[in-house]
């Protein structure tokens, strides 16, 4: 079982929340209609994507067992064999893509474009810098717009553009993760060929400056303060500034190497700022209405 979860990256699913943003932005998250529709589409997404994953890992095999921490996923290191990998990536596939259809056919048709995608990118599309992590950012994109898709719901462009910026931002992370890795290990692995840390710092600084700004002018925009009825949505930016300083804070000064997701999930700080933002929006938004 152990390897099982590992093999489908279950910790990942994490990522798959994306497509609740548009209604807890919009305010109608604790719809139970709204709910329903959306714990659906977050398990089309985490089947997929699982899929997907083990397919990657595949065809990473011989990669993998030269890397100090992939080679012991369960692929690479032969605790499960490729013939069970294919029948599980099969069985996940068809799973996501059918709840999909029940859902409704503009989600289908989104999912089918984040498998094509992402089998590209698996395929042979993520060795080209730059636009593989425009590729995995795009991931991010698709699970938000889908969100709106599904519940029928418009989005605010300012919220697609933040959006967008943040998972370049995780995507920029993960590879200062690999090259901090690949300089204790020695190897240059395929992900970091043409990157270094200068220009992934650089990168790093210039999306989270431009995320700042992005989310204070959805915070303030017209049409968002019209739609949720508060014109207070901006102290909500308190805690998203605080956030991105102190991931900045790991990475450039305690130059903490780790998985993105990881220490989303275990530095305190990270996790009070979350929590805090989270609350302050739901006061904001939510109490006001009475919910």
């Amino acid at each position: 079982m152990k390897h099982f979860v590992s093999l489908i990256r279950m910790k990942h699913w994490v990522k798959n929340g994306f497509v609740f943003i548009p209604a807890f932005f919009g305010g109608v998250l604790f719809n139970q209609d709204n709910l329903v529709l959306l714990i659906a589409g977050f398990f089309c997404f985490s089947f997929v994507a699982s899929a997907i994953y083990v397919i990657n890992d595949y065809r990473d095999i011989e990669v993998d067992r030269n890397h100090p921490e992939k080679k012991n996923r369960p692929l690479a290191s032969g605790a499960i064999s490729p013939t069970v990998g294919f029948i599980v990536a099969t069985i996940f596939l068809i799973a996501g893509i059918a709840l999909a259809f029940f859902v409704n056919t503009d989600f289908l048709y989104i999912i089918l474009t984040y498998l094509v995608i992402n089998l590209g990118y698996s395929l042979g599309l993520k060795n080209i810098s730059i636009l593989d992590i425009m590729m995995v950012a795009s991931g991010f994109l698709l699970r938000t717009i889908a969100g709106g898709v599904i519940i029928d719901i418009s989005l605010s462009q300012w919220l697609l553009i933040m959006v967008f910026l943040g998972a370049l931002f995780i995507a920029l992370a993960k590879r200062l993760d690999d090259l901090i890795l690949a300089e204790q290990s020695g190897t240059i692995s395929r992900k970091v060929k043409n990157y270094n840390l200068n220009f992934v710092y650089s990168g790093i600084t210039m999306i989270s400056g431009v995320s700042m700004v992005s989310y204070i002018m959805y915070t303030i925009s017209a049409e968002v303060t019209e739609r949720l009825h508060s014109d207070h949505l901006y102290f909500t930016s308190i805690f998203v500034v605080a956030g991105i300083l102190r991931y900045l804070q790991i990475s450039l000064v305690e130059k903490n190497s780790g998985s993105p997701t990881k220490i989303l999930l275990t530095d305190r700080f990270l996790i009070t700022t979350i929590l805090c933002w989270i609350l302050s929006f739901y006061v904001i938004i939510y109490m006001s209405k009475g919910l």
